[in-house]
């Protein structure tokens, strides 16, 4: 789904832009934009069904760590070298912010699919769209009306209705996913911030930051990985490594108001994936919560376009 091979797209920086009619660079970066978010969505549920998979065999540290200690060798294996300039920054402070808070959205989110299903786990995760649009206009510069309001305040309706709380259903376990949902909406935040920053030094700071701070918590939750289990974890490796090139690349290309509403389409690939390799169906709670923090999520983005007509 890249333009280039793999190695080749990892070395590019983006390209310059190049003098063309007004709306049509816009179009091309937002509609590039779009496509890259929709693979990297693919990708990252891909990665959440391998840990979760994992995670029934092995401590969630030890599997938040693989993800990030893989993303780190894969890079080192394609780059050698080079990563000591690949580090290279103008915004080390928000690099950091930015790694640290990918590290809290994939511990937060591992960590719950230990206790709850992945489609509802990713449900609440996905409350992030709308989280996302409200920091544009909060830290972006964005403007923000009543309308705007009114949405996140359904979509964190939708999200209570899923987690149920006061509920003999309610599982703690569900709060999870909802603070993951905000340090993944503070880290698209940044990305977009730090976007004049070469991709891979993005995806470079986050995965040696995340590999530096698992690495303490390793001698307490370390477990013998079963030969059986290997390939396991090489894919998740994998998925993580090219679905956060993919998520930095989306964010460098296109505005985050633009992008927001797809990621919903995580939602339809967590279900997939939660009935054919783990036999789960989502409840209709779930359903119904979904539903409407979709429906919100692209009332706020329906909003966002009315206003830039």
């Amino acid at each position: 789904m890249l333009k280039y091979p793999l190695r080749g797209a990892l070395m590019r920086a983006p390209a310059p832009e190049v003098a063309l009619p007004a709306r049509e660079p816009a179009l091309s970066g937002q509609g590039a934009g779009i496509g890259l978010l929709l693979a990297a969505i693919l990708g990252f549920t891909l990665m959440d069904a391998t840990a979760k998979h994992l995670s029934e065999s092995y401590p969630v540290g030890q599997v938040i760590w693989a993800r990030f200690v893989g993303n780190l060798a894969l890079l080192a294996l394609i780059f050698r070298t080079r990563l000591p300039a690949m580090m290279r920054t103008r915004q080390p402070g928000l690099q950091a912010a930015r790694a640290l808070m990918q590290l809290g959205s994939v511990g937060l989110f591992f960590s719950s699919l230990a206790y709850i299903g992945l489609a509802e786990a990713t449900a609440i995760m996905d409350l992030n769209p709308v989280l996302i649009t409200l920091g544009a206009a909060l830290f972006l510069g964005e403007r923000i009306g009543p309308r705007r309001v009114l949405g996140i305040a359904v979509a964190l309706v939708g999200a209570l209705i899923i987690i149920r709380p006061g509920l003999g259903v309610f599982q703690p376990a569900a709060l999870l996913p909802l603070a993951g949902a905000f340090t993944y909406a503070a880290g698209a935040l940044l990305t977009r911030m730090v976007r004049a920053d070469a991709v891979m030094t993005s995806v470079l700071w986050s995965a040696v930051i995340g590999t530096a701070l698992t690495n303490l918590i390793l001698p307490f939750v370390w477990q013998p990985v079963a030969a059986a289990d290997l390939p396991a974890f090489a894919l998740l490796a994998l998925f993580g490594t090219v679905s956060q090139y993919l998520l930095v690349r989306a964010f460098s290309t296109a505005e985050a108001g633009a992008l927001a509403p797809f990621g919903y389409t995580g939602l339809i690939w967590a279900g997939l994936w939660g009935w054919l390799f783990f036999g789960q169906l989502p409840d209709l709670a779930t359903v119904v919560g979904a539903g409407i923090i979709v429906a919100a999520g692209l009332y706020v983005w329906s909003r966002e376009r009315a206003k830039g007509a």
